[in-house]
């Protein structure tokens, strides 16, 4: 594992379920998904769903003031998630809950950003939740690989009257086979973001 490396870590450097779950964002979907929280000091991010904890762990050690809640109803994610906490040192600025998103949610501090990697079903509820704690700069950023849970954000995103920025995303790794080199192609991942819409005041 390497700890030295500031931005991108490999998947081996973290503990996660193999091969159950495997709940990891790949470095490279966890790389393009943090460039779209637009993280700053000061701020407070929700990793939803957090699984290893890969997201928010990279999260906080981009920016050493950010603060993170990381929740996973998961007890054998929540146990790597634990593990990877206090691998790299952030029990202090990443609050972990075992649980289920939304009730186990803490509402203070409030979020500024918001990532949703898992969503145990209730996608909708999520959002809604968003919506209503995030600040007008705020971003949500969400990675999917269903259809129907695509759908569902697009579909809320419509009546809420919010026009999503929207990448579909599959990348290829180099593996030798034979003393040879192929690319091995990984699932796609379609990573939808926006900042929350208001009511307009009178």
């Amino acid at each position: 594992m390497s700890r030295e490396t500031l931005f991108g870590l490999p998947e081996e450097a973290f503990h996660f379920t193999v091969p159950r779950k495997g709940l990891i964002t790949k470095t490279e979907i966890r790389v393009l998904s943090l460039s779209r929280l637009d993280l700053a000091p000061g701020l407070h991010l929700w990793d939803i769903g957090a699984g290893s904890g890969s997201v928010g762990i990279e999260a906080a050690r981009l920016v050493p003031t950010l603060t993170v809640t990381a929740i996973e109803k998961d007890q054998e994610d929540f146990d790597c998630l634990i593990k990877n906490v206090s691998t790299f040192g952030l029990e202090e600025r990443i609050r972990t809950i075992h649980g289920k998103a939304p009730e186990k949610l803490p509402r203070d501090p409030r979020p500024d950003r918001v990532f949703i990697g898992g969503t145990g079903g209730r996608l909708a509820d999520l959002l809604d939740l968003s919506q209503e704690l995030l600040p007008p700069d705020g971003k949500v950023v969400i990675n999917l690989a269903t259809f129907e849970n695509i759908s569902e954000v697009l579909d809320w995103t419509r009546d809420k009257g919010i026009s999503p920025e929207i990448w579909q995303i599959q990348t290829g790794r180099g593996k030798t086979i034979l003393g040879l080199h192929r690319i091995e192609a990984m699932n796609p991942v379609v990573i939808i973001s926006f900042s929350p819409k208001k009511p307009e005041t009178p």
